[in-house]
């Protein structure tokens, strides 16, 4: 008696998890290309552009009056008292230390302004890829932006659904 109402469990449990298994609804989405067809992502990237493009342009600046006095500190090194080379030779390490920090500033700062005008952008993505998955009952969206997924089957591409929750052509 118990070992049949122990297949009658395992049998019970198989049924329902292949009847479970079936109503899964799989979808797929390329999230990169979903975002570059956002007009705010073209003006993201603008905005991006012009603030990495005026932290070179400083950077350049900074560069050349470092090229300048390196120049001038060789062209004149020979007749200078040590006093003096000791003062050009720290006021050069000093530039050069400033364009290193400059450097590494700018860098954090591009990557700070980057993640201020996409985290908006991707969270309206995500939000329209939800509200899709939620409309039309899917149990999972599948990115393959990120080419991690080898093989789907039974898979819907929802850029369509997306496109139009987001007003897209």
């Amino acid at each position: 008696m118990m070992k049949t109402l122990k297949i009658a469990a395992l049998v019970f449990l198989c049924s329902a998890f292949s009847t479970y298994a079936q109503n899964l609804k799989f979808g797929h989405i390329n999230s990169t290309e979903l975002l570059a067809m956002l007009p705010e992502t073209k003006l993201a990237d603008s905005t991006l552009q012009k603030f990495g493009m005026s932290l070179e342009s400083q950077l350049k600046t900074m560069s050349a009056e470092y090229q300048s006095k390196i120049n001038e500190y060789r062209a004149n090194e020979a007749t200078m008292p040590d006093p003096v080379k000791q003062a050009k030779a720290k006021e050069i390490n000093d530039l050069e230390g400033r364009i290193q920090e400059f450097q590494d500033d700018a860098q954090q700062s591009i990557q700070k302004k980057k993640e201020d005008l996409y985290s908006p952008i991707v969270k309206k993505a995500e939000d329209a890829i939800q509200a899709v998955a939620k409309e039309k009952n899917y149990s999972y969206i599948l990115d393959t932006s990120v080419g991690v997924v080898l093989f789907a089957q039974d898979s819907d591409d929802i850029m369509p659904l997306v496109k139009s929750k987001l007003g897209l052509k």
